[in-house]
């Protein structure tokens, strides 16, 4: 270790090559030429010349792909970590410290100061994460870890510096969480894909508790590809073991803590070099025929020409998860026939429709539009229609005494919401059933007021008419959109 204060040097300890080297293993840039000599290469140093500006650590991380990075931890700072601070929900749910956001920021300057002191210095602990439990659209409960104000902010502020690094490396097809980049811009190049090549099988896979099976020594192999400044990396290390407490106690968890600001950009490193460069290197090395892919954090989709490229990929895809401690969830991961000549082949066969998959909140279904050409149609998720009108109807019950026009606000806020990303073109039904059922839990709250505060239907519609907004379509079509971002 070097002095206090100061970065590591970029060498990485013996222990971790020949592990990293089988975890390259299938990576379209192969291994690094250190491994196969024992050593692990440390690339060119990116760290003590590099300008504070984290433009500087993006030029390099993108013009030498092997560089490590040996002092970043000043980049976490003062000015870094107030955009962190004004960047957080001042709404959101305090952490097991019980601190607020308007709390924190009658002494910001101050808080800050301190907060920042003991970032640079190492005197920073991170606390536990308070253990909550919200309803998923199957019904099941989802673990969300719920950090406190500071840790919040350390994160944000830790994870802009780390994206600087290895938004040079992800690849084109991962979508999540990343800088630019939305659901929507994963569903347009998903159908894309789908429209112009030979996609005829779709794999909808999911990974079982991915978040908790999340191994964190291979994490820190495949962060030590980039990352060198030791600061960061115990800094990491620190809110991985920080735990949770649920109900008074505190309890170790394993992999990273669902709901923590780090976790999405620590499962995007993961997910890259066990999933992304495997699955690239795959379609490029083995397949026969087309193959397509879209990530979006935990959740993908792999499209394929011919079905025994899909289950040589399935096959493959099963081994490598089991390297590093991931499993495909047996119920919930399918292979299914999909694409311009299912309905056709399946006929021939004397079998239905073909099968449809759900993709980020939209069940896709084979269709045709009206002049008989193939059409992927998108449809609201029937488990996230009935999820977010079961919040719905909770939310206008509670606020059913509230005056009217506050009322009709904030629903028409939450009609607004639910058209900006389900109004995609041929799911006009849907959305505009959404706005009708809300109506109706409106209408109920109204007229369950009081005793005789019954609401006609005549004066109902006058009240919607006043308030919501009128059903409509927000989105163009998916391929329009793409061709227009990727031309080519």
């Amino acid at each position: 270790m070097n002095g206090h204060g100061q970065s590591d040097g970029p060498v990485v300890p013996a222990n971790l090559l020949n592990k990293a080297a089988a975890a390259e293993a299938g990576e379209e840039r192969g291994p690094a030429m250190g491994n196969t000599a024992g050593e692990t290469r440390p690339g060119r140093s990116a760290g003590p010349g590099v300008s504070s500006d984290l433009g500087r650590v993006r030029q390099v991380a993108a013009r030498d792909k092997e560089a490590r990075f040996t002092a970043l931890l000043h980049h976490v700072s003062l000015p870094r970590l107030m955009l962190a601070f004004e960047d957080l929900n001042p709404r959101a749910a305090p952490g097991v410290d019980g601190v607020r956001w308007q709390e924190y920021r009658q002494d910001l300057a101050v808080n800050l100061r301190d907060l920042h002191g003991r970032v640079q210095s190492g005197r920073y602990r991170a606390g536990p994460s308070r253990r909550v439990h919200i309803p998923k659209a199957d019904g099941r409960q989802r673990p969300l870890a719920i950090a406190s104000l500071e840790d919040k902010i350390v994160q944000r502020a830790a994870v802009e510096v780390l994206n600087a690094v290895f938004e040079a490396d992800f690849l084109g097809f991962s979508y999540g969480f990343r800088p630019g980049r939305s659901p929507h811009d994963a569903l347009d190049a998903l159908a894309a894909g789908i429209y112009r090549k030979k996609v005829n099988w779709v794999l909808d896979a999911d990974i079982r508790d991915f978040f908790g099976s999340l191994d964190r020594g291979w994490l820190e192999k495949f962060l030590r590809h980039r990352i060198a400044d030791e600061r960061v990396l115990r800094l990491i290390g620190k809110w991985l073991a920080a735990g949770v407490i649920e109900e008074g106690s505190w309890t170790e968890t394993q992999g990273a803590p669902q709901g923590a600001p780090a976790s999405p950009l620590l499962a995007n490193v993961y997910l890259h070099y066990v999933f992304d460069l495997w699955a690239d290197w795959w379609r490029k090395q083995n397949a026969h025929g087309n193959v397509i892919i879209v990530r979006f954090a935990d959740d993908f989709i792999v499209g394929f020409e011919h079905e025994e490229d899909a289950r040589r990929f399935l096959a493959g895809l099963r081994e490598r998860f089991a390297k590093f401690g991931l499993d495909l969830h047996p119920d919930k991961t399918r292979l299914i026939e999909f694409g311009r000549r299912a309905a056709r082949d399946r006929a021939a066969r004397g079998e239905g429709k073909p099968e449809t998959f759900q993709f980020l909140g939209f069940t896709h279904i084979c269709a045709a539009s009206r002049g008989g050409r193939f059409w992927i149609r998108r449809k609201t998720s029937s488990k996230r229609m009935r999820a977010k009108l079961k919040q719905a109807k909770a939310e206008i019950m509670h606020r059913r005494h509230l005056p009217v026009p506050d009322q009709g606000r904030r629903i028409a806020s939450v009609i607004r919401g639910h058209q900006a990303y389900y109004g995609v073109p041929g799911n006009y039904d849907a959305v505009h059933a959404f706005r009708t059922q809300v109506t109706r839990h409106w209408h109920r709250a109204l007229s369950r007021r009081s005793q005789k505060g019954y609401i006609t239907w005549e004066r109902m519609n006058r009240l919607v008419t006043r308030w919501l907004p009128p059903t409509r379509t927000t989105h163009p079509f998916p391929e329009q959109r793409f061709a227009a971002s990727h031309p080519w």
